[in-house]
C-alpha cells in the first residue's frame, strides 16, 4: 500500500484514547510501528498496564510508550491527563479519539435513560473535550492531525442503537465543522468508519439478543463473529495513515476502512478540497433527478 511507505512520524508524539484493548490497542500498536511516541488512556487500570507490558518490549529504548488512566467524558480527569502527557511528551503531534461506548441497545422509549445519556458523553462530549483541550497545543506545534472514530450509523439510522448512533452522527459533525476553524493551521481533522471489526461492541451484540439488538442486527452479529469481520489491522492502519505527513491537506472527511480507497487519496487531495466526497450532506430531490 502506497501509504505504508510514507508515514515519517519517527519522534512525533501521538495521544490514543481507549487505547488498551481492540482497535484503541491496535492504533497504537501501529503507531509505535511507524516511530512514534505514545501516550494512551483507558478506564481500566489492569487492561492498560497489560497492554503497556506488552508493547514496551517490541520497540526500542528512544520511543516512549506512556499509560494513564481517564475516563474521557470527566473534565477533571481529561486536564490531569493533559498535565501529565505534557510533562511526559512536551509536545503533541496527532490525537487519535477512539474511546466509546455504545449500549444502550434496545427499543428507544424502553431503554435506561442514564445509559443513553452515558453513551451521549463519552461517543460525542468525551471526544470533544478531548480536542478542546488538544487543539491549542497543535496550533502551537504548527501543525498536526486529529482522527476521531465515528462507524456505525453516522451515515444513516441504526434501529435500537440510538445513542450509538446519534452520537457517531455528531462525532461526523464535529470533525467537518474543526476541520474548517483549524484548516489555516495546518490541522487535519478528519473521522474514520473502522467497518465491522470483532471487538467488544460485536460481542455486546451479540449478548443482547435478537429482541433487544433486532433480529437483523442480531442474526448480523453472529454471522459477523463466525466468519472473522474485517480485518482490525486494517482499519488501525487507516488511522495512522490519516495521523500521519503522508495525508497532509485531506481534512473534513469521513473515511471508510473497508470500503474507501485511502491509500490513494493524496493523488485526489485537490479533488477532495474541492468537493463534497466523503461528507454528511441533506440530499434534495434534484439530486436524485427530480425537479420539485
Amino acid at each position: 500500500m502506497g501509504a505504508e511507505t510514507a508515514m515519517n512520524l519517527r519522534g512525533k508524539n501521538v495521544l490514543v484514547t481507549g487505547g488498551s484493548r481492540g482497535l484503541g490497542r491496535a492504533v497504537v500498536k501501529e503507531f509505535c510501528t511507524e516511530g512514534a511516541n505514545v501516550f494512551f488512556c483507558a478506564r481500566n487500570e489492569k487492561q492498560l498496564a497489560a497492554t503497556c507490558d506488552e508493547l514496551r518490549p517490541l520497540f526500542g529504548s528512544t520511543q516512549k510508550v506512556v499509560a494513564h488512566v481517564c475516563d474521557i467524558s470527566e473534565e477533571k480527569e481529561v486536564a490531569q491527563l493533559f498535565e501529565r502527557l505534557a510533562g511526559e511528551f512536551g509536545s503533541l503531534y496527532a490525537v487519535v479519539n477512539n474511546a466509546g461506548v455504545q449500549e444502550p441497545i434496545g427499543i428507544f422509549e424502553k431503554v435506561d435513560w442514564t445509559a443513553w445519556r452515558r453513551t451521549i458523553e463519552v461517543n460525542l462530549l468525551g471526544t470533544a473535550l478531548v480536542c478542546h483541550h488538544a487543539i491549542p497545543i497543535l496550533k502551537a506545534n504548527g501543525c498536526g492531525k486529529i482522527v476521531n472514530l465515528s462507524g456505525g450509523g453516522a451515515t444513516g439510522p441504526r434501529a435500537h442503537f440510538s445513542a450509538y448512533a446519534t452520537s457517531k452522527a455528531g462525532v461526523v459533525r464535529l470533525t467537518e465543522t474543526l476541520a474548517e476553524e483549524l484548516r489555516d493551521f495546518r490541522i487535519d481533522v478528519n473521522a474514520v468508519a473502522p467497518g465491522p471489526l470483532n471487538t467488544r461492541l460485536l460481542d455486546e451484540v451479540v449478548a443482547a439478543g435478537a429482541d433487544k439488538a433486532g433480529a437483523q442486527n442480531y442474526a448480523q452479529a453472529v454471522e459477523q463473529t463466525n466468519k472473522g469481520g474485517y480485518p482490525i489491522d486494517d482499519a488501525a492502519r487507516l488511522c495512522v495513515y490519516l495521523g500521519s505527513p503522508a495525508s497532509d491537506g485531506i481534512t473534513g472527511r469521513l473515511i471508510s476502512a473497508r470500503w474507501d480507497p485511502w491509500s490513494e487519496l493524496q493523488q485526489h487531495r485537490e479533488l477532495l478540497q474541492s468537493s463534497d466526497i466523503y461528507t454528511l450532506r441533506r440530499i434534495v430531490p434534484k439530486d436524485r433527478g427530480y425537479d420539485w
